[in-house]
């Protein structure tokens, strides 16, 4: 098996466990068996460079979810927006999952369409200052 393949099956079993929330022996067992039936697609495998630097990029959104979910608490946002953002290239759907949870486990942002062509629709919820960019590769509906 290569790194890939295994990488892809933490990724089954992560999201298994986070479904049911369950870690006894039979569930384990479950999710293992799972992880490795279902069918994998065709397409081609992804880098382990883009894998560490997708997990790199969740490490670092923790703490800022944290951070957000604080500031919603204490500063109230009251504009919102939805933003197209492109998704980045040649990213197998394994990657693509992972940005969508990467976007969506903050706060203030979530996905609500990924368009085929290659973009994702992002509703955010914002507090906006005068003179604020909008991030890079976005763009306002």
């Amino acid at each position: 098996m290569d790194t890939i393949t295994i990488l892809n099956i933490v990724l089954r079993l992560t999201i298994w466990f986070l479904l049911t929330a369950d870690f006894s022996l039979a569930n384990i067992i479950i999710g293992v068996a799972i992880a490795l039936l279902l069918p994998r697609g065709a397409t081609s495998p992804g880098k382990l460079q883009d894998w560490l630097r997708v997990l790199g990029e969740i490490v670092v959104a923790i703490p800022q979810a944290f951070f957000e979910a604080i500031e919603i608490m204490l500063r109230p946002h009251n504009e919102e927006d939805i933003v197209k953002e492109r998704v980045k290239p040649q990213r197998t759907p394994g990657l693509v999952f992972l940005d969508i949870f990467l976007i969506t486990f903050t706060p203030k942002t979530i996905v609500t369409k990924y368009e085929e062509d290659g973009w994702y629709q992002v509703h955010r919820v914002i507090r906006r200052k005068k003179g604020t960019r909008r991030p890079k590769g976005a763009q306002t509906r």
